[in-house]
């Protein structure tokens, strides 16, 4: 049986790990081992953000119906109880949008949470 030799196999990889390290500064975008290393932790820093992403979303979304709210005469903790205790249930991502683009349709709800609390 004929000798098989890993010169292919290893070049397909370190392809692999260049191409994926394409940007990066100096040697950690052309030497192998270098390359290698940053992309590790490249992807250990993307797996993290895409966990933060939601966290930064929903603090967003928060402070956004929290200043609506102030506009309304409430704050934020005051206006989600009442909220509750009136049996709506909007998430803070629609809540956010309406006190965006929708301000009377927001009051109407700050009505409706004073008048169950």
């Amino acid at each position: 049986m004929a000798r098989v030799k890993g010169a292919l196999s290893t070049r397909k990889r370190h392809k692999k790990i260049l191409k994926l390290a394409k940007g990066y500064f100096g040697a950690k975008s052309k030497l192998y081992k270098m390359a290698n290393q940053q992309v590790m932790k490249s992807l250990v820093y993307a797996y993290a953000g895409r966990k933060r992403k939601k966290r930064d979303f929903r603090r967003l979304w928060i402070t956004r119906i929290s200043a609506a709210a102030k506009m309304n005469g409430m704050n934020y903790s005051t206006f989600m109880h009442g909220l509750n205790k009136a049996g709506i249930t909007m998430n803070r991502k629609v809540l956010s949008e309406l006190a965006i683009n929708d301000a009377a349709a927001f009051t109407a709800l700050t009505e409706k949470a004073k008048k169950a609390l």
